[in-house]
């Protein structure tokens, strides 16, 4: 079959080329539409109870990740130079049409009773610019006085200040959001500049947006370094500039497709969609390195070009497709898991490798029929002395220290498996960036300053409409239980109704910051009518605005926000369920049913989420592969020698993950999926081979071994090298998970390919041996 659409293909080369590149074509204009995605809630499925609380908490209350936060450590903050300069910068920033407010201490308001309209009328504190310092200390003076603003806006331990920017949601969930962002930077630099004083940015917005525009530039900056690294060691292998376009062509079909299918199924950039293109590289190289491995050979042996290409196509086909079909199911799992993040990946990842089969049987044959002959030069490599040496050692230990080989695997493999229970799964939100980036450096010093900036949002609901103003007990409770939160190292002074009606009592008893309290039931008769006054609703930092947003409509519902630190999946887990033991004793679950979401909640649900994703993904992929394995070789021998040098390394590869104190997170768990997909390539490969070459040495098995680690030991050799050489381009990601994914996919070839060439056929001939003992043993009892 297979040598007779060698024949096919050449036949009609010119007919199958123009189709090849319409198509090409047709991806490519595809693929000029492809956008990033700004949606950062994909890993979780839609009929996830933490999801449908967090959508159910954004209807109700807004947006908790729209807030950018500038901060400045200064003992000079209140002099008139520094002020002022802070003071236009916040002036600056609300110029910018997606700014809808910028909350700073030169912004912040005092509330003024007005007993004849009882209302409570916000009055500006500050009136900049300042000239005089005494004017400004009468206003300093006025402003310490707020309790509400302490630890908000400004640490008085630390000499540090925030300045609160909320960005239009409709913005920072578009493609806006990068010149957005790029025009709050300039104006933060022209401050910086102006002033002497350094400006620390963070905020989910700003640290999203910077990240996704990071991932942008390296996919391209991978997809350019994996085509440089491929090419030169194609040419090295090779020596043949038209060879090594031809194959670098091959892999550039396979990303444009990649990205023109993203469009078709409407699907944008993520975090692990932003690797298929580097991936494809790597995947298809090997391609192009068997194809033209075997044509080469068969070209030595027939000295026919027409000849040998047949042979190849006829040798090569069924080899490539279950070598492309088992790294395609290996990716293609994800699309099985309810994480839409992970969907994406697997479908446009499995659907382009099986794409890049297509395009490497049509493709390399016809472009290799239109080129010259193989010259000596050219095919000098498959008499390469050094790998010549390197597989008589191997030949040696595979049929003379199969004891040895075993002992040494069994060790090996025993090491790891203790490494694997020290295996931990976590994730941080900002984990991937080096110790040194601005981005870190700066949520750091939020976090030490201000403890921290990610968004928690706490639901208290009273389950009954109104409430929330009943009485005063459902807000004696929120305050105990917000002080609570304030105690905890890891969280910041949380802001509720309950801050907003402290203000208020201290505003109705003249502003005595001994009144700043939750109001007894007594004082809410007196407050109540200030309470329900109107005047200030023009105002857009009113305080009717600021009680309304954290408490619904029917007063039924009451909202804590907090700000905490990146503590990671696991003490965040940890931390929530501590919160939730202690608002279990403060508030009566019969009454009140307290709700814990936000994007912090939401963050670790997506990163449990994609990590038992992916674990799932490995065990079907796994079973999967087997499958096709046994479908190819009809032999449940064959099967469990094949599985074995797969399933050593993902272990050997754990192991290390473990001693070395690597957690699991999405990144690192990709790894087992993709070495998965890859590894069992080299064992297709290898026992194809050997199960073509057995007829031709009438069954015995040593001798097919021998030539077979000859013949495919070359090719496999190059193309883990290449392989290698494709995944080190990963290393030099700003992004620490990526960066591991790199290196232990790297080494997990490495340790592949030392297994499919050394244990694989110790392997076979181990069963070989049994097989031939059993068969001896039957034909005895015959007898």
């Amino acid at each position: 079959m297979w040598y007779t659409l060698g024949k096919f293909i050449l036949k009609n080369k010119i007919v199958l080329l123009v189709a090849l590149l319409l198509f090409i074509g047709f991806m490519s204009w595809q693929a000029s539409k492809v956008q990033m995605s700004y949606d950062f809630t994909k890993a979780i499925p839609t009929n996830n109870k933490k999801y449908q609380e967090y959508e159910s908490f954004l209807k109700k209350f807004g947006s908790d990740a729209g807030v950018m936060v500038i901060g400045i450590q200064d003992s000079t903050f209140y002099t008139p130079k520094v002020f002022n300069a802070v003071a236009a910068l916040g002036k600056s920033l609300k110029t910018i049409s997606a700014v809808q407010n910028v909350l700073s201490i030169p912004d912040a308001f005092n509330l003024i009773k007005d007993s004849a309209t009882e209302a409570l009328v916000p009055q500006k504190i500050f009136h900049y610019p300042y000239t005089q310092q005494d004017s400004l200390n009468v206003a300093v003076d006025q402003f310490n006085n707020l309790p509400f603003y302490r630890n908000l806006l400004y640490n008085p331990d630390t000499h540090a200040y925030l300045m609160a920017v909320t960005l239009n949601n409709d913005t920072v969930n578009s493609k806006a959001r990068t010149f957005l962002i790029q025009r709050i930077q300039q104006k933060i630099q022209r401050f910086e500049q102006q002033s002497g004083l350094q400006a620390h940015i963070s905020g989910l917005p700003y640290i999203r947006t910077v990240i996704s525009n990071r991932i942008k530039q390296e996919m391209n900056g991978f997809i350019f370094g994996s085509f440089l690294l491929s090419a030169i060691t194609l040419f090295l292998f090779f020596r043949s500039l038209s060879t090594t376009l031809m194959s670098l062509l091959v892999v550039g079909f396979g990303v444009v497709s990649t990205l023109g299918t993203m469009v078709l199924v409407g699907y944008k950039i993520t975090l692990l969609t932003a690797l298929i293109p580097s991936l494809i590289v790597v995947i298809g190289i090997p391609n192009c390195i068997y194809f033209l491995n075997k044509y080469h050979l068969a070209y030595r042996d027939t000295g026919n070009k027409e000849q040998a290409l047949i042979q190849m196509i006829g040798r090569m086909g069924i080899v490539t497709l279950f070598c492309n079909l088992a790294a395609a199911i290996g990716f293609a799992v994800f699309a099985l898991t309810k994480s839409q993040l992970l969907k994406e990946f697997g479908v446009v990842s499995g659907i382009n490798i099986m794409l890049l089969f297509f395009i490497s049987l049509i493709f390399i044959p016809i472009i290799l029929s239109f080129l010259p002959a193989p010259k000596a030069r050219h095919i000098r490599y498959l008499d390469n002395k050094i790998l010549e040496k390197i597989l008589v050692n191997i030949e040696r230990w595979a049929l003379y220290h199969a004891k040895w080989v075993y002992g040494v695997t069994i060790v090996v493999t025993i090491i790891a498996i203790a490494g694997i229970f020290r295996l931990k799964s976590e994730s941080y939100i900002v984990d991937d960036l080096p110790k040194n980036d601005k981005i870190y450096t700066d949520l750091k010093w939020f976090e030490n300053n201000f403890k921290g900036i990610m968004p928690l949002e706490i639901i208290v609901d009273t389950k009954k409409k109104m409430g929330l103003v009943r009485s005063t007990r459902p807000l004696q409770k929120i305050d105990e239980f917000s002080q609570y939160i304030a105690h905890n190292p890891n969280t910041a002074k949380p802001l509720s109704i309950v801050q907003g009606l402290k203000f208020a009592k201290q505003a109705y008893f003249d502003g005595d910051s001994a009144s700043y309290a939750v109001p007894y039931e007594s004082d809410m008769i007196f407050l109540a009518p200030y309470l329900r006054a109107k005047a200030d609703t023009s105002n857009k930092s009113g305080f009717s605005k600021l009680m309304n947003s954290f408490m619904d409509a029917d007063k039924e519902k009451a909202r804590i926000s907090v700000n905490m630190k990146d503590v990671g999946s696991t003490e965040l887990q940890q931390l929530i369920h501590q919160f939730q033991q202690k608002a279990d004793k403060i508030f009566d679950t019969a009454d009140y049913k307290i709700t814990f979401t936000g994007s912090s909640i939401t963050f670790l649900e997506g990163s449990s989420f994609i990590i038992h994703g992916l674990k799932d993904s490995i065990f079907w992929a796994f079973l999967l592969i087997a499958l096709a394995m046994f479908l190819l070789f009809k032999s449940m021998r064959i099967l469990i020698c094949s599985l074995i040098p797969n399933l050593i390394p993902l272990v050997i590869t754990a192991g290390l993950m473990g001693w070395l104190n690597i957690p699991l997170k999405p990144s690192t768990v990709l790894v087992f999926s993709v070495a998965l997909g890859i590894v069992i390539d080299v064992t297709i490969r290898f026992l194809v081979n050997y199960k073509q070459e057995l007829p031709h040495y009438n069954g015995q098995v040593k001798q097919t071994i021998v030539q077979t680690i000859r013949y495919t030991g070359v090719s496999i050799i190059y193309t883990s090298l290449v392989l290698i050489a494709g995944f080190v381009i990963f290393c030099f990601s700003n992004f620490g998970g990526t960066q591991v994914l790199g290196w232990l996919t790297s080494f997990t070839l490495v340790m592949g390919t030392l297994t499919n060439l050394i244990l694989l056929p110790v392997l076979l001939i181990s069963v070989a041996k049994k097989s031939q003992k059993k068969n001896e043993g039957t034909l005895s009892s015959i007898k």
